[in-house]
């Protein structure tokens, strides 16, 4: 038997021949070093002093350069308190907006993938009317509550009528689909109304601000997301347990999410991840009392140019929260990727 023979062909079934094992780990390693390489350059670059990164490059400790902790030091102690509020700032305003987020969007999977819903085109242009009217008059000078109140009670008053105008209906593929397209608007588009909506509330630099808009950006996605784990639970679960007399609150709660909890992990990290990274609304909502990481991390590019060795030290902070929860729910969201995968 030749060389090349003994490269190519298989011991036994289930196993790879010699060549092709060296090249799929030598392609995977060649992966594996261009995916970790940023992150190598981040540790060596937080452990530089400011004249061995202008200096450099150096890339092996001990052996291109003496490694120093000045950067730490200069993060964690002497800008303590600048960096311990942007931080705690993050894991607030990420934690509770993504449960907000996963709740209400969950719920509203749910209702969409077990109900079938048919709203009016003559009720939602009547209500898109009413908000259009209130943002009008609050512009004015009218005090919003006044103008919101006021639209209520039209809505509630005449909303039959409106609705009685046009025949045409929507279906729940309709709604689905608007929930998704709200992704699709550039955030910088809906910056500057958030910014003067909050300024009139008198909410500008606060944690609920960034809560409140994280929630809604992150909504679609997870309604989205949950729907497609929602529709291959069976029926029949739910059905037996309401002939038992519980409610579709308690199944929702009590079977439809243990049964989705792949799914439910998976996008609460995936949603967990995009509010923990938001930049572009943390800088236009918040200014020092709501400052979050990704903000503090953009500042670190001052008048005298990037400050390469402290923003290596926040980021390396900064992502610790995202890598351990990624390994700690490490199972879930593979199975969640897969049972997303074989959907349909």
């Amino acid at each position: 038997m030749s060389l090349m023979s003994r490269l190519t062909e298989t011991k036994r079934l289930g196993t790879m021949a010699p060549l092709e094992r060296i090249l799929v780990y030598g392609a995977l390693a060649l992966w594996t070093i261009v995916v970790l390489f940023p992150l190598y350059w981040i540790v060596v670059t937080s452990l530089k002093l400011p004249v061995q990164v202008s200096a450099g490059p150096f890339y092996l400790p001990f052996v291109d350069y003496e490694p120093s902790l000045h950067a730490w030091n200069f993060v964690l102690n002497e800008i303590g308190n600048d960096t311990l509020r942007p931080y705690i700032n993050s894991v607030v305003i990420a934690f509770v907006s993504t449960a907000l987020a996963m709740l209400i969007g969950s719920m509203a999977a749910y209702a969409l993938s077990r109900m079938e819903f048919s709203p009016s085109l003559g009720a939602i242009a009547f209500f898109i009317l009413l908000v259009v009217a209130v943002i009008v008059a609050t512009a004015l000078g009218v005090d919003w509550r006044i103008s919101a109140a006021v639209a209520i009670a039209l809505l509630v008053l005449l909303g039959r009528a409106a609705a009685r105008t046009v025949s045409a209906r929507l279906g729940n593929s309709d709604i689905l689909f608007w929930i998704i397209s709200q992704r699709i608007l550039p955030p910088v588009v809906a910056a500057i109304p958030v910014y003067v909506m909050f300024q009139n509330l008198g909410l500008l630099d606060t944690r609920t601000a960034l809560v409140a808009t994280y929630t809604t950006v992150n909504l679609p996605i997870v309604v989205w997301l949950m729907y497609d784990f929602f529709v291959t639970i069976p029926k029949d679960l739910e059905e037996s347990a309401a002939l038992d007399g519980a409610s579709r609150f308690r199944i929702f709660f009590g079977i439809v999410l243990p049964l989705a909890r792949a799914g439910l992990v998976a996008t609460s990290l995936l949603v967990f991840i995009l509010a923990w990274n938001e930049y572009l609304l943390a800088l236009f909502l918040s200014n020092a009392n709501a400052q979050t990481m990704p903000v503090l991390v953009a500042a670190q590019n001052a008048t005298r140019g990037p400050q390469w060795w402290t923003m290596s030290v926040l980021i390396l902070l900064m992502i610790v929260p995202v890598i351990a929860l990624t390994l700690l729910l490490q199972r879930f969201i593979a199975k969640g990727l897969l049972l997303g995968a074989v959907k349909g």
